[in-house]
């Protein structure tokens, strides 16, 4: 029986040449689709288990006088930025022969050396050295390898300096020894946001996946019951049927996944490009492990055979199964309720104790939830939409895609079932995202955006820089044409505790007028102040822009700056290139690393953006899959209703009413199925974002990635159902009316 299935499959005619060769294809983009996205996360897994070098932590030294008997190396890492771009820096020193060294060195630079990572590198050479190279004292000795890198994007380098260089940092740390724990181990926030990014798309990839699968090898289900049903009257047994349907399922499903393992390989240069976390994998990371391919050259046969088994149950029921088909009881309307209860749990109970953040629990449930309601009230909102059009719409057409519909919602709803999720999927991370994005940036209303800050001193009440040298920080910025500066000087400690009386806690740095006057965002003095007081340092070490707005106005008491020493800076300037240069200048004083609040405000936002790249990256992947699913689905429901259409044309039907029927069938529950599952998602996105109760934040319009991946497949999936129509008209033609 396996030998007279092969038989039937390989050498069956033309028909079952054609069925082979979809079931082929369609399987083959699925494997293609599934092996991409286990690539990626293999990638993402192999980059967060690399050991993290810059968790390394230590003992501070003590004192600005070296202990002449430490040993290892003193440290002082630290984030930097050039246009918009984390530059991750660490100065070193050894302390002995026995000193540390990072992944990815053989040794640590001497002082007056650095090494920097190959993208560094670049980006040095092409950029002038007043804008980045003179932040980094010493001569290019060597590259930083791999093993001290998560991407060939990456900007790194590794400065050597003198112990006494090193020790007179803020931050600098004493280290025996490098980490050498995994990354995701010790930075658990995001990696778990990262992994929750792959679990929402997987959850959306699967599913779609599966209904290619069953869809591509269920092909013709109607003929091929008929031919069964025959070798049942024939005096073929029940299990000798269920052979020949596993071995033609199966043999089509095993050639797809291997000709989707090869496509993978020509594909795989460009997978490598995806920004998943914000930068490049490794190339050689992006691969599947040898047992995923393994389990999915076996996975996907048995899949395709277990649902041959299924679709031929009524033919093993008995012979004559087939022709005592009975009408399909049509859908119920409680299928919508699981689709009416997700939304609500995830806007009230989800967020019942009060957080800004969901609880995890109650909100997978409820996104299971809508899900599920998605895929089950889908067929009968098919069915109603098929009725209606029915009474509203008149023709011939209409009328025979709305009773084909209606008649049977369940089959016209599952090829299509995997596009649902992907759009609801889609749509949600897309309304969330930009408005998070978008909250966090509007910070005083936009007007601090461009405005460059650096603090000076890691503690105000220490002073910052002495007056004379804060004197000649302000002489060297405002030599610059078109740039404006808002010195923040540190108010010592006695006035403080002054100005605090009994109030809140006192402010503990001050600003003269007449620069704040260029920043009216940050408030106004009153009338006749020379200086006034406020929590200004609050808004040069803020982490989360969100907090800022709630500082807004800083303005206090009046005092004097007389002999105060500068503890920050905000400098704002429309030349972006002069800006990297003020940055520059600005790091040889600067306490912390320079930074524009767009980049603070980027900072958080990216780990948001990239979570949803992913997501989107995968919704593409889907609708790629849901798409080919259609297209399968389309091609064997000409096939399997040939006859029939080949008797209307003999009748006196037009080819075109019979592509428009064709058309209006394959369309109807698609677009149908978008817009409901597009108002999911936003049912979603909404309440997430008032409970977020962000300042500026309200559900936005999803950004290009969206369009491009939503509604491209979307488009697409239209298109390959008008592609499929000229193959109706070459089937139905009269001429080749001839039939079993």
């Amino acid at each position: 029986m396996i030998l007279l299935g092969l038989r039937l499959s390989l050498r069956g005619g033309r028909e079952a040449a054609a069925r082979l060769a979809l079931i082929v294809t369609g399987v083959a983009i699925g494997v293609t689709v599934l092996l991409t996205t286990l690539s990626l996360f293999n990638a993402f897994e192999s980059t967060t288990a690399r050991p993290c070098w810059e968790c390394t932590t230590g003992t501070a030294p003590s004192g600005w006088v070296l202990d002449a008997t430490a040993t290892g190396a003193l440290w002082n890492y630290h984030e930097d930025y050039y246009a918009g771009r984390t530059i991750k820096r660490l100065d070193a020193a050894a302390l002995g022969a026995q000193a540390p060294v990072v992944p990815g060195l053989a040794r640590m630079p001497a002082p007056g050396q650095l090494y920097v990572s190959p993208a560094l590198g670049e980006l040095l050479d092409a950029v002038p050295r007043g804008q980045l190279a003179d932040r980094f004292p010493g001569a290019r000795a060597g590259t930083i390898g791999q093993a001290a890198l998560s991407g060939p994007d990456e900007l790194v380098v590794v400065v050597g300096r003198t112990p006494e260089e090193v020790a007179a940092l803020v931050g600098t740390r004493q280290v025996d020894a490098v980490e050498t724990a995994p990354e995701a181990s010790l930075r658990d926030d995001d990696s778990g946001l990262y992994r929750f990014g792959f679990a929402v798309a997987a959850i959306g990839l699967l599913v779609p996946l599966l209904v290619l699968v069953n869809t591509a090898t269920r092909l013709a289900a109607a003929r091929r019951e008929a031919r069964f049903a025959a070798i049942r009257l024939a005096g073929g047994t029940s299990r000798q049927v269920g052979v020949l349907a596993a071995v033609e399922a199966a043999l089509g499903a095993l050639l797809g996944a291997l000709l989707g393992a090869a496509l993978f390989q020509l594909v795989r240069p460009a997978v490598a490009l995806i920004e998943v976390t914000g930068s490049r994998f490794f190339p050689g990371l992006v691969t599947p492990a040898p047992w995923q391919y393994a389990a999915v050259l076996a996975g996907v046969p048995l899949l395709a055979g277990g649902s041959a088994l299924w679709s031929l149950r009524r033919v093993r029921i008995s012979p004559l199964g087939v022709a005592r088909k009975a009408a399909a009881r049509p859908p119920r309307a409680w299928r919508v309720i699981p689709l009416l209860a997700g939304p609500a749990l995830f806007a009230g109970p989800a967020f019942q104790g009060g957080g800004r953040e969901p609880d995890p629990v109650l909100a997978g449930a409820a996104l299971a939830l809508v899900m599920a309601g998605l895929v089950l009230a889908g067929p009968w909102l098919t069915m109603l939409a098929a009725r209606l059009a029915a009474r509203l719409t008149g023709g011939a057409a209409t009328l025979l895609a709305a009773q084909r519909l209606a008649a049977d919602s369940r089959a016209a709803f599952r090829s299509v079932s995997g596009l649902v999720l992907a759009v609801f999927m889609g749509t949600a991370i897309a309304g969330i995202v930009p408005a998070v994005v978008s909250g966090q940036r509007a910070v005083a209303g936009g007007a601090l955006t461009d405005v460059l800050r650096a603090p000076l001193a890691p503690d105000p009440g220490r002073g910052g820089l002495s007056p004379q040298a804060g004197a000649e920080l302000l002489a060297r910025l405002r030599a610059h044409r078109g740039l404006e500066v808002l010195p923040i000087y540190a108010l010592p400690r006695g006035a403080e505790e002054h100005l605090a009386g009994d109030g809140p806690p006192p402010p503990s740095t001050a600003v003269d007028c007449a620069s704040l006057a260029r920043y009216p965002a940050l408030g106004r003095c009153p009338a006749g102040a020379q200086a006034v007081s406020g929590a200004f340092d609050r808004v040069v070490e803020a982490d989360n822009p969100l907090t800022i707005d709630k500082l807004l106005p800083l303005v206090g008491t009046s005092v004097s700056t007389e002999g105060l020493g500068l503890a920050a800076v905000l400098v704002s300037m429309d030349d972006k290139d002069g800006l990297e240069e003020i940055r520059t200048l600005l790091a040889r004083y600067s306490a912390g690393a320079p930074m524009t609040f767009a980049e603070v405000a980027q900072a958080r936002a990216t780990i948001f953006t990239q979570v949803e790249n992913i997501a989107l990256a995968m919704v593409a992947l889907t609708l790629l899959a849901g798409g080919c699913s259609l297209v399968v689905a389309v091609g064997g429901g000409l096939m399997e209703r040939r006859q029939p259409f080949t008797l209307l044309r003999l009748t006196g039907a037009p080819s075109r009413t019979l592509a428009t029927v064709v058309l209006l069938e394959s369309a109807l529950p698609l677009v149908l199925a978008a817009a409901v599952a597009a108002l999911a998602g936003f049912g979603v996105a909404g309440p997430f974002i008032d409970r977020l109760a962000m300042k500026g934040a309200s559900l936005a319009v999803p950004g290009p990635g969206y369009f491009v991946s939503v509604g491209g497949g979307l488009a697409a999936s239209l298109l390959v159902i008008l592609m499929a129509l000229p193959l109706l008209r070459h089937m139905t033609a009269p001429d080749n009316a001839r039939f079993e």
